[in-house]
């Protein structure tokens, strides 16, 4: 009887942990990293410029490293501004946060520009054009897939 008790148990044991790891495994797929998703996005904005295939694989090595630095940049500051939230800000903070903002927008114009010369180099103005209207509607696309039914509700800031 007591053996019966402790093989019932152990199968439990192992069929719980094996459901554990396949539910894990299924949410990871699930979920694409942020590198995934703007290499697919790339992808599909290069089926839309109907790049050859040396343009296309430039154009997404160039696209991802551009979204890198955008979030390098958005992880910066987003620090920052973290570790103030939790408290009341003095004018003085305030006026740095302002600042710092301004220099956020500059540095942000910084890397468009630096990526638009980068694209120059490999696809027509009117290509370019068309990959920032591709990259907006995308965009456009992931927001509202996030915030609509069944979707993440993005936070507002206060």
């Amino acid at each position: 009887m007591k053996l019966k008790v402790i093989l019932i148990v152990t199968c439990l044991f192992l069929m719980a942990g094996s459901w554990s790891q396949a539910m894990a495994q299924h949410d990871e797929n699930r979920h694409m990293k942020r590198e995934q998703l703007a290499e697919a996005q790339a992808k599909h904005i290069a089926k839309g410029l109907e790049l050859d295939d040396d343009k296309t694989k430039r154009f997404v090595e160039t696209f991802c490293e551009c979204q890198k630095s955008m979030w390098a940049l958005g992880a910066k500051y987003r620090r920052a501004h973290d570790a103030k939230q939790a408290r009341e800000l003095t004018e003085e903070e305030i006026k740095a946060e302002f600042k710092q903002r301004f220099a956020q927008s500059r540095s942000v114009i910084d890397i468009r520009e630096k990526y638009y010369k980068e694209y120059s180099r490999f696809l027509t103005q009117k290509q370019i054009k068309k990959m920032y209207e591709l990259e907006r509607q995308s965009m456009d696309r992931i927001m509202k897939h996030q915030n609509g039914p069944g979707g993440r509700q993005m936070q507002k800031k206060k």
